[in-house]
């Protein structure tokens, strides 16, 4: 293991005030749909959860990066990895985001409805499951481990830069695999939770392992999109590196195959099946202006990120893979629109400006959050034993 030679200040800077801006941003976006509120609750309580699964999706993908990095002793990560370990370590405030969700259930979900369920055998044979008291125990459940999982791997880690103590790794890495193995099953109970039950009479299998295919690949656009805004403000301009850029490029490239085999694999047995009770989820999701959603995010999330990253230099290329990392955000909440607003506007696609100040409101605390928290400690783990072949070896 070689010893680094940092020649970066590795502390993010007092007088570079992002953290009040993002904020403040925040919440004049939640009190705008707050007022929403009173006009058409309905459409507040779809417009929030599209917004509330985009960052949740984000801050999950955060945290099962920083759980394999750890399990796998990865080495060429190490210089990147404070930014997702400080994202997920704030899942534990990030869960009170959960309640406007929670008090919405009975304009989210169909089968929170007693009347509903007493007329339909589908709802009474997944009763036990769909169940409100039930449903509100798993979700905290899920944030308590959430939560616990990233909150412990960050304090550790920031405890390896103060005290030097290499034998932290050992911790970390028996945090990182029972943690990996519950985070997956819970990732995936989640994403049935908050998404899939939207339509309790659509089910699919391979749901849980769509919702992480999605959140992984908008994982590493965001990586891409942080570093470039830390080197345009002069920031670790020495200690990550571009051959750094081009591994969250090469990522990006395999992630973005992996999400399309996954979301292909789910349109096309259903597709070959011909099963009614299957095929209607998507039949209302390519009708009524929902199919222009559908095209924008197979072109901006597959299509065009696999032509474009396809040649070997195109991932060392910022301009390059910040513009696809962009669109590939922008796809992600296309695509989580395109999942959820069809429940509410039955008759066809009808955008809402409640879509826009819930993602003004959410992100501007989501990052805020972040950044409140990144500029307490060094923005790069400097006593992981393995950062000097993460900075060296590019």
């Amino acid at each position: 293991m070689s010893k680094p030679k940092l020649t970066d200040t590795l502390e993010f800077p007092s007088d570079l005030n992002v953290t009040k801006s993002l904020f403040g941003v925040g919440v004049v976006g939640l009190i705008a749909s707050g007022i929403g509120y009173f006009l058409e609750h309905d459409q507040f309580f779809f417009s929030y959860l599209v917004n509330f699964a985009f960052f949740s999706s984000i801050a999950l993908a955060s945290l099962f990066f920083v759980l394999i990095q750890h399990l796998t002793r990865s080495h060429w990560s190490v210089a990147i990895r404070r930014i997702p370990e400080t994202i997920s370590s704030n899942l534990w405030i990030w869960g009170l985001f959960l309640i406007p969700v929670l008090l919405g259930m009975h304009s989210l979900y169909h089968w929170t409805h007693a009347d509903a369920v007493t007329h339909d055998p589908v709802l009474q044979g997944k009763s036990p499951y769909l169940d409100t008291s039930f449903f509100i125990i798993r979700q905290v459940i899920y944030f308590a481990l959430w939560s616990f999982l990233g909150y412990r791997l960050y304090t550790k880690s920031v405890e390896m830069d103060k005290t030097g103590d290499w034998g932290l790794q050992t911790l970390l890495r028996r945090t990182s695999g029972p943690g990996l193995f519950l985070f997956g099953i819970t990732l995936a109970f989640a994403s049935f939770d908050w998404l899939m039950s939207l339509d309790p009479h659509w089910y699919s299998t391979i749901f849980g392992v769509y919702y992480f295919a999605m959140s992984f690949q908008v994982l590493f656009a965001v990586l891409i999109l942080m570093v470039l805004f830390l080197w345009k403000k002069g920031l670790l301009t020495n200690t990550i590196k571009k051959g750094h850029i081009y591994d969250l490029g090469v990522q990006l490239f395999g992630f973005t195959v992996f999400y399309a085999y996954i979301a292909f694999s789910q349109f096309l047995l259903i597709y070959y099946a011909n099963i009614p009770e299957e095929t209607v989820w998507f039949l209302e999701r390519l009708n009524g202006g929902y199919e222009y959603l559908a095209y924008f995010y197979l072109f901006g999330r597959f299509v065009i990120p696999f032509v474009v990253l396809l040649p070997k230099r195109a991932k060392s290329n910022f301009k390059i893979v910040g513009t696809i990392s962009v669109l590939i955000l922008a796809s992600h909440l296309v695509e989580l629109y395109w999942i959820v607003m069809p429940v509410l506007d039955h008759h066809g696609f009808h955008f809402n400006w409640m879509t826009l100040t819930s993602f003004v409101g959410l992100g501007g605390i989501f990052m805020g959050l972040f950044f409140r928290k990144f500029k307490q400690e060094k923005m790069i783990p400097v006593n992981d034993p393995r950062l000097g072949d993460s900075i060296n070896k590019h």
